[in-house]
């Protein structure tokens, strides 16, 4: 009974992609403007269609067989179960590179999901999907250069290097040099991307729709979901110009203090389009690159300080956040200006790439969320609770939710030592976050279900600005926590001096700086402290 019940599923999962390829390719050459193009793209999408249908059904069998019979909590399980993940990672890693594209793009959401996805999956889909993206050949790049403006690279800039110095998902990078003789960085999209997209996404939808129904543990239609939304606007590149200079805007109007030291590209608009961005070439150490750092007279440390200090203005003071904050996108220069810090080393001018993913907080989703880390640096477990509810988890996993954003357990959460959010990246902490991980997976899937989409957008950041610290402190830092506090203590404050206040509750918030700043100050005098006691026993 059981062989014959795991056969019908992987037979239903195969007959929905069957019947998938046909329909949506017939669909898709109906529709089409383009008949030549059309046909082309209609003889890859039926098979991207098929590997995704095998794909899903070998996945799903492989789970269901393999864990047949196993008790639940037994260690044997739990073997089995590791050895599933890693094969069913390796089968998805595979599938995403035969068929490129936005498939790329899923899998690199899965690698950044830390902990709320298997740790197998993560770790599979991190190794391999930032760096070794597929690249399309010159022809391909003159193909959509031909389309975009109508002339060849080489007619358009004086130089242009047809060997892409990057490729990512959607798009890739070329060095260039316009006719006036600037040194320029040229993104240009893969070809057919837009075109490909709507079928891709709406595949994989039905198949991870048809794995839900059939396993309702597995619910990721929230990234779907977020991805359908997304997509589109990623794939705009005037849309992602927009983003950068709105993003350098805000710095100067809302957080002047830093402003000097986050940049982003300047824009090249008149060689720019929907599928072509150009824009000021960078020059720099890749955020994680700890060694060019240091040789640039930078150090790690105050890199560390300024991720945080960004991130944070963004989230808690613009509502305006750029959500795709891995290594590649951060890249880290010696301030123009040549500041030095209080040690003669270089300050740190951080820039930012790839502003095609971005999303806005509305006034109570950032007053909450600023309101909730607050609460989390501070140990206040009835505000952690009150916020938590307020964004969407509930009365009933809240505590779950603290130990997503922290990576913490309860008891930490709301332990009141200066440093009781700090990881410290030993094997230890890693094997406890994982466990957690696993032992309540069927209550993470609730919870991601539950909260707004921003804020699973949110969640994402926080886990890529995660990597990037621990890669360049070599676990959290107590700092970054003081940081995240005070920006999301002064956010809060500033949105309850804007509304209209009686006399006494004007004090009553006046008082609550005061008392914010003299906690914060008290937690930096502990860290200076635990600095020193460090430095004496090195």
């Amino acid at each position: 009974m059981a062989a014959r019940s795991l056969w019908r599923t992987r037979t239903k999962l195969l007959v929905v992609g069957t019947s998938l390829c046909g329909g949506s390719g017939a669909a898709f050459i109906a529709s089409s403007d383009d008949p030549s193009t059309t046909l082309k793209l209609c003889t890859s999408i039926p098979v991207r269609l098929y590997r995704n249908t095998v794909t899903a059904a070998s996945i799903a069998f492989d789970y269901e067989y393999s864990l047949l019979g196993l008790a639940e909590g037994s260690s044997e399980r739990a073997k089995v179960k590791h050895e599933v993940h890693l094969r069913s990672a390796q089968k998805l890693q595979e599938l995403c590179f035969k068929n490129g594209g936005i498939y790329i793009k899923l899998g690199q959401h899965i690698g950044q999901l830390e902990y709320l996805v298997p740790e197998e999956y993560v770790r599979t889909m991190r190794e391999s999907m930032l760096n070794k993206c597929p690249v399309s050949s010159y022809e391909q790049v003159c193909e959509v250069f031909k389309k975009e403006v109508g002339e060849m690279p080489d007619k358009v800039f004086a130089e242009f290097d047809p060997v892409p110095i990057a490729s990512a998902s959607l798009a890739q990078v070329h060095v260039a040099r316009t006719h006036d003789g600037k040194k320029v960085a040229v993104k240009v999209q893969h070809a057919h991307m837009t075109d490909t997209a709507a079928a891709d996404t709406a595949a994989v939808g039905v198949l991870v729709n048809t794995l839900h129904r059939i396993f309702p543990s597995f619910d990721y239609r929230w990234l779907l979901d977020e991805m359908s939304e997304s997509l589109p606007k990623e794939l705009d590149f005037l849309v992602e110009a927009k983003n950068n200079e709105k993003c350098l805007d805000n710095f100067r109007k809302l957080s002047p203090h830093i402003a000097e030291y986050v940049y982003a590209p300047t824009i090249y608009w008149n060689l720019s389009t929907s599928k072509l961005l150009t824009m000021e070439f960078m020059d720099g150490a890749q955020v994680n690159d700890v060694a060019k750092i240091r040789k640039l007279g930078i150090q790690p440390y105050e890199v560390s300080k300024l991720v945080s200090q960004t991130f944070a203005e963004m989230m808690f003071k613009h509502g305006f956040v750029h959500c795709d904050p891995h290594a590649a996108n951060l890249i880290v220069r010696p301030d123009p200006s040549g500041k030095r810090n209080i040690y003669g080393k270089r300050k740190p001018q951080l820039v930012l790439l790839d502003h095609g993913l971005y999303k806005e907080l509305d006034f109570n989703t950032r007053f909450n969320y600023a309101s909730l880390w607050k609460a989390l640096v501070f140990s206040d477990a009835k505000a952690i609770k009150e916020h938590s509810a307020k964004l969407g988890a509930g009365d009933d996993l809240y505590v779950l939710f603290a130990g997503i954003l922290t990576m913490r357990p309860w008891k930490q959460v709301i332990d009141t030592s200066v440093d009781h959010l700090v990881i410290q990246g030993s094997k230890e902490d890693v094997s406890e976050l994982q466990m957690y991980a696993s032992q309540y997976f069927s209550e993470i899937s609730e919870l991601l279900r539950r909260l707004p989409r921003v804020i699973l957008l949110m969640l994402k950041t926080n886990d890529c600005l995660r990597s990037v610290n621990n890669e360049l402190m070599q676990g959290s830092s107590l700092e970054s926590f003081l940081i995240i506090g005070k920006v999301s203590s002064q956010a809060v404050l500033e949105a309850k001096r804007s509304e209209k206040k009686s006399l006494m509750k004007w004090l009553k918030v006046w008082l609550e700086g005061f008392s914010v700043e003299a906690r914060l100050w008290v937690m930096q005098f502990a860290l200076w402290v635990l600095q020193v006691r460090k430095s004496l026993t090195l």
